[in-house]
């Protein structure tokens, strides 16, 4: 409902105006409309109201006319004679209020110039808003809950809601800090929601309700004294350092640009606000008071927003001298950041749809020497590097940096090549986490300009250590973009000095090569009778699998390999044989390595008899894949899938001490994530089909009307049971971890 390209928007806006127009038009002077009855009673009330619901989505973007005279106008064209009681604009309305956020001062304003020509209207509209705030809590969808909050603070200054309701709202939400035994980030939540909201409506508030005010402010700042924010600050800092920039925890940050704007009169300068162009007219409103509305108790399952850093990559130094880049406490910096971060998240699917909203936040702004770009820039890696987890799949960041590229190709280049340089001029201290996010991001960013770089500024780095930050990024840099391009492309593109941080050419290794393979592969040397039984039992390995012959024929070969050194543990040779044989046969294509391991899925599941089989088979394809580390990521995860590789077994692996070398490579601890991921979301999906599979037979039981005879009950029963043990096993396995 609410996709909508910005291309030829004013063109359509007023097209779809001149519509609504004609069918709702009611003038009085114009009596001869008014004989014309059969002009409107011909109009389906479907029609106006699909039009309106077209306009109301559409204002405030790219226009040649000002947002005020785009208010005016629809506001006008508005003919609740021809609406029905029950009209749908009112959903309308409240749905565009949480879906974009940036244009609140729009739509208060909208709602307000209604609610004078029809008091009825802004009164369902006020009703549907407070039944929206109650659903969103009760579901857990808190920024919704969030924004409807703020658009009740705007309403007070168009006149719709009064400011006592408001103030009677903003105690409810404060109250819940003085709840006891509650996790703290639900208090914070409500706070959060409060302060953000103030802003919009401090400076009415301040005007006509300074004592009750202040009281609501004491009480958040009785609240910031005594909370505890050391639990989890330094594991989201994204630096574990504060210079140049200090990591605020997001609370603690508002609040101080709170107090900033208590301290400048509640006077801010971004915030767009139309409705002061239309001051002598709504003046004449009369308002609507907010039922009491207090949040939902606490409950063991709600999951509240999680805490966050602020993230600070620029200041005033890094940008252009003829823009101002608001400080760090500005609540401007505040606001610009929240609209940025509430265009991202509600368009970031529709790359081309976010860049261009973004570029076009300034028509919602008063704010016009803002260095746009640079705080887009911002915002958007701060969402990168979102501890513990992004939002968003890292394509998403990725695309839409490249289609900013596009749409200001004079600029944003060189703002985001700033960017890089100093962001790995700080590798020193950045979280390993977002080093591995930044390597990868870059990488698909090279891979999109032909993987062109001032590499040459970068030489001085090639002296550290080959562990220091730098170092790291640099070659894993190297290796995403392997995944996104060929060895010799790589290495024609890079100056020769670093080459030594390149990747090995990705080939797969045969311990035991045939005579013709052995060119660049192990050296195999018969030296005993040991060394020429083991070739016999590989060639035999390699024909049985060459000629795709039955598990059972399989299972026979391995049965008569021996290791003489080790007679007691002959296992391990037959694993190291037969995972080396499978995965270099297989070697064409992802899909013959694939088909290979469903064919055989059984012969590795009997020979991974225990944990140290499961190491050993590990093992074994890290040597074959030394070389390629993105083929064993995936070969990993498709055994995972497979169920031959257990989830901890893995993680154990991971850690092992064969593994020290190893451990400090990427890959290694995207394996480990693999493992973790796949393993909660089999948990999460066996309980969900556990449950269904309860509900089922319950309704089946309790429904009297439906015959099911003893046996197919049992069926059911026997089906839980093995739903359970299947669950418990997850579970166990998890608990493996720690």
């Amino acid at each position: 409902m609410f996709k909508r390209r910005y291309t030829d928007v004013d063109r359509e806006y007023h097209s779809i105006l001149n519509v609504v127009n004609i069918l709702s038009n009611s003038s009085v002077e114009d009596e001869e409309r008014y004989s014309k009855k059969a002009r409107f009673n011909n109009v389906p009330e479907e029609s106006i109201e699909d039009k309106l619901d077209e306009l109301i989505v559409k204002i405030g973007e790219k226009s040649t006319s000002s947002i005020n005279k785009n208010i005016e106008d629809l506001a006008e064209i508005f003919n609740f004679d021809l609406l029905p009681e029950k009209t749908r604009i009112v959903d309308v309305f409240c749905e565009c209020v949480v879906e974009f956020p940036q244009k609140i001062c729009i739509y208060s304003t909208l709602i307000g110039l209604l609610n004078v020509r029809n008091y009825s209207f802004g009164g369902n509209v006020v009703e549907k808003l407070i039944t929206s705030l109650r659903n969103h809590l009760k579901n857990g969808e808190y920024e919704k809950a969030r924004i409807v909050v703020r658009f009740f603070s705007d309403l007070v200054n168009t006149r719709v809601i009064s400011t006592a309701s408001l103030i009677n709202l903003f105690e409810n939400l404060v109250d819940v800090t003085m709840e006891d035994n509650i996790p703290q980030v639900r208090s914070d939540y409500f706070v959060y929601m409060v302060l953000s909201a103030l802003p919009w409506v401090g400076k009415e508030l301040y005007e006509k309700k300074e004592q009750e005010l202040d009281q609501i402010l004491n009480m958040i700042d009785s609240y910031m004294n005594k909370r505890d924010k050391n639990d989890y600050h330094s594991a989201l800092k994204v630096w574990h350092s504060d210079n140049p920039h200090p990591q605020e925890e997001y609370l603690s940050c508002l609040w101080n640009q709170i107090t900033r704007l208590q301290s400048n009169k509640w006077v801010e300068n971004h915030i767009y606000r139309p409705y002061i162009h239309f001051d002598s007219t709504l003046c004449e409103a009369l308002q609507h008071n907010l039922v009491s509305i207090k949040p939902p108790p606490h409950e063991s399952t709600n999951f509240y927003p999680y805490p966050e850093i602020v993230f600070r990559l620029f200041d005033y130094t890094d940008c252009p001298e003829k823009s101002i880049l608001p400080s760090n406490h500005s609540i401007d910096r505040y606001l610009i950041e929240d609209n940025l971060r509430s265009i991202f998240n509600s368009t970031c699917f529709d790359r081309k749809d976010c860049a261009t909203a973004l570029l076009n936040y300034t028509n919602l702004s008063i704010a016009t020497k803002i260095p746009l770009e640079y705080i887009i820039v911002e915002v958007i890696f701060g969402e990168m590097f979102r501890l513990p987890l992004s939002k968003y799949p890292a394509i998403a960041y990725g695309s839409i940096f490249l289609d900013l590229c596009k749409l200001m190709p004079s600029t944003f280049p060189q703002v985001l090549a700033q960017t890089v340089e100093l962001l790995f001029d700080r590798l020193d201290t950045m979280n390993g986490a977002c080093i591995d996010r930044f390597a990868s991001w870059f990488a698909y960013h090279l891979s999109n300009f032909q993987f062109r770089w001032g590499w040459d500024e970068w030489t001085i780095s090639l002296k550290n250590d080959p562990l220091h930050p730098k170092c790291k990024f640099i070659s894993e840099t190297f290796h995403y973009c392997l995944r996104l391009s060929y060895h010799a492309k790589i290495i024609e593109s890079v100056p020769e000095a670093f080459h030594k941080l390149c990747p090995k050419l990705p080939k797969l290794v045969d311990k035991y090569p045939n005579a013709e393979d052995k060119d660049d592969q192990l050296d195999f040397t018969m030296t005993n009778e040991t060394t020429k039984t083991i070739k016999d039992n590989v060639e035999s390995v390699r024909d049985i699998l060459g000629q795709k012959c039955s598990v059972e024929d399989c299972l026979e070969l391995l049965k008569d390999i021996t290791d003489e050194s080790d007679e007691s543990d002959s296992n391990k040779l037959r694993i190291e044989i037969f995972v080396n044989v499978l995965l270099n046969v297989s070697s064409k294509s992802m899909t013959h390595a694939f088909a290979y391991i469903a064919k055989y899925r059984d012969v590795l599941k009997q020979l991974n008899t225990d944990e140290e089989a499961q190491l050993q088979m590990m093992n074994t394809m890290l040597e074959v894949c030394s070389s390629h580390q993105q083929l064993l990521i995936i070969l990993i995860e498709k055994l995972m899938k497979s169920e031959v590789l257990k989830y901890h077994n893995v993680a154990s692996w991971v850690f092992s001490k064969s593994n020290s070398d190893e451990f400090m490579k990427f890959f290694m601890w995207q394996i480990l994530h693999s493992s973790i991921n796949r393993a909660i979301k089999n948990i999460k999906y066996c309980t969900k089909e556990l449950e269904e599979a309860k509900k089922k037979l319950n309704e089946t039981n309790e429904d009297v009307s439906m015959s099911i005879d003893d046996e197919k009950n049992q069926e059911m029963i026997e089906s839980i049971e093995k739903l359970e043990e299947k669950l418990d096993s997850y579970q166990n396995e998890q608990k493996n971890y720690s």
